[in-house]
């Protein structure tokens, strides 16, 4: 086999998983504050801290006092179920699912609440059709899909007068796009995307119509425990002020606080969108330049900046194997490869925790990964 030359400048962090993410630049441990730590959260200083998180995600999501923010248990996942589970039924639902997470929301909508939904699908790496929506019902969607690289480009196709909710995940989406709050009705997410935070935690986000659902509907099903924030027919607003449901980590929270100040350092939500900006063109070139990489969205307008998801020429999910493997063990690049229910791709995530040299510095190691592999195939 022909010897192939090894790059010589790595990434000086090779952390591309789309999730959990890269750590913001300059993170360590030793820089979160502790005294949380080992005290109850609904002590003083518990409660201080987590309705500073509250208000500091308000600022840089430039989120309108409309809408409520909650901190709650199992991450993107948990807070959406939480808030299908308690306030779909009361009219019919739309899903829209064109990557694996909406299909997820699409089995619990049909094969757990038994809610019979109108499905629109599409293909990894596309659209659906948003003029079939029928806002009169309760609408589901992704607002950046994480496994296909897909998003919707803006909130335009959301009309001002729906009747029905709109619930967007958005775990992939917050602090990396303008986001019209005015057309969303529940929002979600986790610290580990954007803000490269840690799991276990997710962020739900209500706005009036759904505090208004909340407090006139009443499911058919029981909810567990941790699903109740409504309490004798009114919301229950200390969740909504840092009085979690159950306990938090507090170390997840002063994680989310590091990462939150570091974005407000940045100037907010505007530093946070360049970052990602950058980082998304820099890829972009990469893979303009090698015609044997290309991108899963060919769609650019709806192409994701974040979770960004390319094809490789010839490639099985053997061949994803190994190139991904090479570039760990080389410590060139962690968990580059694609979803395991999406096509056989590459997956790089390009959130603003992630270093536009470092993406800029990948371009060779993946030239030097897919020669390696190709020539090991053909050499067996």
């Amino acid at each position: 086999m022909t010897d192939i030359t090894v790059p010589a400048r790595k990434p000086a962090r090779p952390h591309f998983s789309s999730g959990p993410c890269a750590k913001p630049p300059g993170y360590s441990p030793e820089k979160l504050s502790i005294e949380s730590l080992g005290r109850s959260h609904r002590a003083k200083i518990g409660k201080t801290r987590l309705a500073y998180c509250i208000d500091l995600m308000r600022e840089v999501l430039q989120l309108p006092d409309t809408h409520r923010i909650g901190i709650v248990p199992g991450s993107d996942t948990g807070a959406f179920e939480m808030a299908m589970w308690t306030m779909l039924g009361a009219r019919g639902v739309t899903t829209l699912a064109w990557e694996s997470f909406g299909e997820g929301w699409v089995t619990d909508a049909a094969k757990q609440l038994k809610l019979d939904p109108t499905v629109i699908r599409a293909d990894y790496g596309q659209l659906p059709d948003l003029t079939q929506v029928d806002w009169s019902t309760d609408v589901l969607f992704t607002w950046n899909g994480t496994t296909s690289g897909v998003r919707v480009p803006n909130a335009d196709f959301i009309p001002d007068d729906r009747e029905g909710l709109t619930f967007a995940d958005s775990t992939s989406a917050v602090f990396a796009y303008d986001i019209d709050w005015s057309k969303i009705d529940v929002a979600t997410f986790s610290w580990q995307k954007v803000l490269g935070g840690e799991g276990g935690h997710g962020v739900l986000i209500l706005g009036p119509r759904a505090v208004e659902r909340l407090e006139t509907y009443t499911p058919a099903w029981p909810l567990p425990k941790v699903f109740r924030f409504v309490s004798k027919g009114k919301l229950a607003e200390g969740v909504f002020k840092g009085e979690t449901i159950n306990t938090p980590s507090m170390l997840a929270v002063e994680d989310a606080i590091f990462a939150l100040e570091w974005a407000k350092g940045l100037g907010g939500l505007e530093g946070l969108k360049a970052r990602s900006d950058a980082n998304a063109a820099a890829l972009g070139k990469i893979v303009a330049e090698r015609d044997w990489l290309g991108h899963l969205a060919t769609d650019e307008a709806s192409r994701s900046k974040t979770s960004v998801c390319l094809t490789v020429e010839g490639a099985d999910a053997d061949f994803i194997k190994k190139f991904a493997s090479l570039l760990e063990k080389q410590d060139a690049a962690y968990d580059v490869a694609g979803y395991r229910d999406a096509p056989a791709g590459l997956r790089i995530w390009c959130g603003a925790t992630v270093d536009t040299a470092d993406i800029e510095a990948l371009g060779p190691w993946l030239d030097w990964a897919y020669a390696t592999v190709k020539a090991e195939l053909a050499a067996a």
